[in-house]
C-alpha cells in the first residue's frame, strides 16, 4: 500500500508543507504515543532529539504536545546526533525515540525518525501501523488530565554521547600529534564531534560549527566535502572528517584534500577487523550502489559483500539477519552494530583513526584499499507528484539497452530517491567511456519521460 507519510527514512519534506507540518507532527505524537503505550499503569517515556534547523522549533513542540496528550512522559535533548538519540532511547529505557532532522537535506526541509525501545529504526510494518492511526480519530484515546505526560530537558545529553563515542576508541591509543579538520555541517554534531576528538588528544580545526538555523548543510558537511578539503589544505591537517546534518554519516579526505568515500571507509574497517578477528558473519553488507572494486577486494580476503536496497534500515536488517557486524553505504552511512544501532559518523571516523594510529600511515596511504571500478551517477529531478518515469516503456527500454551494452562486465542501477523527487541513474564497469555513455543514454530517457 502507498506510504502516505513515511518514506525510506521516516517522514521528510519541506518544512511547513505536508507532510512536515505542525499538525502532522502533533498526529505523529498522538498516534505513536497510542501505539507504544502498553496496557499497564506504568509511566511511558519518549526521548526527542533534533538537529539545528529553524523548523525544529515548530516540529518539536507539536510532537511533545501529542505525546503528552497521549499520556507519555517526554525527555528532550536539544541538538544531538541521530545515533546518540538511538543510544539514549535504549540506555534510558524509553519506549520510543524520536529524531527531528532531514539529515543531509537543505535547511528548508525537515523530518521525523522513530526508534523502538531497542534503539533500532522502526520496521515498515510498525510505521504503517502509526500512519494508519494518524488518519483515524485520536480524540477518544487521549489521557485524562491527571495522567498527562511530563516534560524534562536532559541537559547533559551531549556529554553522555561524547563519553560513549570516546569509549569506542582503543584506550591504549591517542590522537596526539594529529591535526584533524572536522566539518560538522552546522548540524547536530557541531559540539560533540570537535569535543570528542580534542579530548582524545587531537589538534582540532573546526568547520561548520556556528549554526544559525538556516545554514545546515549549506556548502559544508559530507554533501559538500570541498569545505573540509579546503580546511585540510589551508591548515595542513593530517586528514579531514565531514559529517552531515544529523551526524549519522561522514566523508573523509586525506592530507592532500582527496576524498575518501564510504566504500573505502568500509574497506579500511573491514580489513582491520578481519585481521583482529572482530569481523563477524564472514563479510560486509553494502548496497546496490557499492563499488564493484569493494566486492573484488573483499573476495580476495575470503569475505563476501552482501548487497541490499539503498537505505541504512535495509543494511541493518541484512546485518541482523546474517550476524554481520559491519555494513554501510557509499554515501558514508557506516553501521558498526557492536557499537551502535544505526549509522554513526563520529564513531565510524574513530575506527578509521584507530587504524591510522596503529599502522602509522598517512591517510593517503590508508585510503586506497582498492582500485574503484569506473562508476558514474546522474540525478534527474522530476516534478513532485508527477507519474513515476521508471514505469515508462521508454526508460525500461533504455535500461535494458544499457545492460546489454555492458555485456556482463558491469552493472546498471536506476532507482527513485526515497527522500527527494529524483531518479538516480548509476552504471559501473571496467570501461569508463562506455559507462558514461550508458548513464547518459538512460538519464536522457528519464528526462524525456519526466517532461
Amino acid at each position: 500500500m502507498p506510504r502516505r507519510y513515511f518514506g525510506t527514512d521516516g517522514i521528510r519534506g519541506r518544512a511547513n508543507q505536508f507532510p512536515m507540518t505542525a499538525e502532522v507532527a502533533l498526529r505523529v505524537g498522538l498516534a505513536a504515543g497510542r501505539a507504544f503505550r502498553s496496557g499497564d499503569d506504568r509511566r511511558h517515556l519518549v526521548v526527542i532529539g533534533k538537529d539545528t534547523r529553524l523548523s525544529g522549533y515548530m516540529v518539536e513542540p507539536a510532537l511533545v504536545a501529542g505525546f503528552v496528550s497521549a499520556g507519555m512522559d517526554v525527555r528532550t535533548f536539544g541538538p544531538l546526533p541521530t545515533p546518540a538519540v538511538a543510544m539514549m532511547t535504549r540506555s534510558m529505557r524509553a519506549d520510543l525515540g524520536v529524531m527531528i532532522s532531514a539529515s543531509h537535506n537543505p535547511a528548508v526541509d525537515n523530518g521525523i525518525k522513530l526508534f523502538g525501545p531497542d534503539g533500532y529504526k522502526l520496521s515498515d510494518e510498525r510505521e504503517s501501523e502509526i500512519a494508519n492511526l494518524m488518519d483515524q480519530g485520536l480524540e477518544e484515546e487521549l489521557a485524562p488530565p491527571e495522567k498527562l505526560g511530563r516534560v524534562v530537558r536532559i541537559e547533559d545529553a551531549q556529554a553522555r554521547y561524547v563519553e560513549i563515542a570516546k569509549a569506542t576508541f582503543p584506550k591504549a591509543l591517542s590522537l596526539s600529534g594529529l591535526r584533524i579538520a572536522v566539518d560538522c555541517a552546522h548540524g547536530a554534531g557541531y559540539k560533540v564531534a570537535p569535543t570528542a576528538l580534542y579530548e582524545l588528544g587531537a589538534e582540532v580545526v573546526p568547520v561548520g560549527v556556528t549554526p544559525n538555523g538556516l545554514n545546515i548543510n549549506d556548502g559544508c558537511g559530507s554533501t559538500h566535502p570541498e569545505a573540509m578539503a579546503q580546511a585540510v589544505r589551508e591548515y595542513r591537517c593530517d586528514l579531514g572528517i565531514a559529517l552531515d546534518g544529523d551526524a549519522d554519516r561522514l566523508a573523509l579526505c586525506d592530507e592532500n584534500g582527496l576524498l575518501v568515500d564510504g566504500d573505502q571507509i568500509l574497506a579500511i574497517i573491514a580489513g582491520a577487523w578481519a585481521a583482529e578477528g572482530r569481523l563477524t558473519g564472514g563479510g560486509v553488507v553494502g548496497t546496490v550502489m557499492s563499488n564493484l572494486g569493494l566486492e573484488r577486494m573483499l573476495g580476495e580476503k575470503g569475505l563476501q559483500l552482501h548487497r541490499t536496497k539503498v537505505g541504512d534500515r535495509y543494511v541493518m536488517a541484512k546485518m541482523r539477519e546474517g550476524g554481520i557486524n559491519l555494513g554501510g553505504e557509499q554515501s558514508g552511512h557506516i553501521i558498526l552494530s557492536d557499537l551502535s544501532t544505526t549509522g554513526d559518523g563520529l564513531i565510524s571516523a574513530l575506527q578509521v583513526l584507530s587504524v591510522l594510529v596503529q599502522t602509522r600511515k598517512k591517510m593517503s596511504e590508508l585510503a586506497r584499499q582498492f582500485e574503484p571500478a569506473p562508476q558514474k551517477l546522474v540525478n534527474v529531478r522530476y516534478a513532485k507528484g508527477a507519474a513515476d518515469p521508471l514505469e515508462t516503456d521508454l526508460v525500461q527500454t533504455a535500461i535494458r539497452d544499457g545492460e546489454a551494452r555492458l555485456n556482463g562486465s558491469g552493472r546498471v542501477v536506476v532507482r527513485a530517491s526515497g527522500t527527494e523527487s529524483l531518479i538516480r541513474v548509476m552504471a559501473e564497469g571496467d570501461d569508463e567511456k562506455l559507462v558514461a555513455k550508458v548513464v547518459q543514454s538512460i538519464a536522457q530517457a528519464v528526462k524525456q519521460a519526466a517532461a
